[in-house]
Formats: C-alpha cells, structure tokens, sequence
C-alpha cells in the first residue's frame, strides 16, 4: 500500500533558485499556505528534499478496505 503525503508551502518562493521553484510548481504548489496530496513515491520524497525548508509535510495513511 502506498500512502498519500499532504504537503504544504509554508515560504515564499521569492528570492530562491530557479531549480527551487520549478520542483514547487512541479508539486503543484504556487502560493503559500496552498495544501496539495501526493502518491507517497521516492521520487516525490527527492523534490520534497530539495525544497524541505519552504514546505511542510504531513503523512495519510490509506486505509484498506
């Protein structure tokens, strides 16, 4: 099972590198306090390390059914 991972912009982007804001728009978070669900993958565990001091993340678990 895979869970799903809330993440939520929690600084600006202004004044950050490039790279930074393409991987925050590539997570679908463009405006602060702006909250997006994503597929707990490696991949997006990589971007979220990458920009870790501007967003905050939070952990959902599935629940089976």
């Amino acid at each position: 099972m895979t869970g799903i991972l809330k993440v939520t912009l929690v600084k600006s982007m202004i004044g950050r590198p490039e790279k930074h804001r393409r991987i925050l728009r590539g997570m679908g978070l463009t405006k602060i306090s702006r909250t997006v669900q994503l597929k707990d993958t490696p991949a997006v565990w990589g971007m979220i390390k990458k920009v870790s001091h501007l967003v905050k993340v939070e952990e959902k678990v599935n629940e089976a059914k």
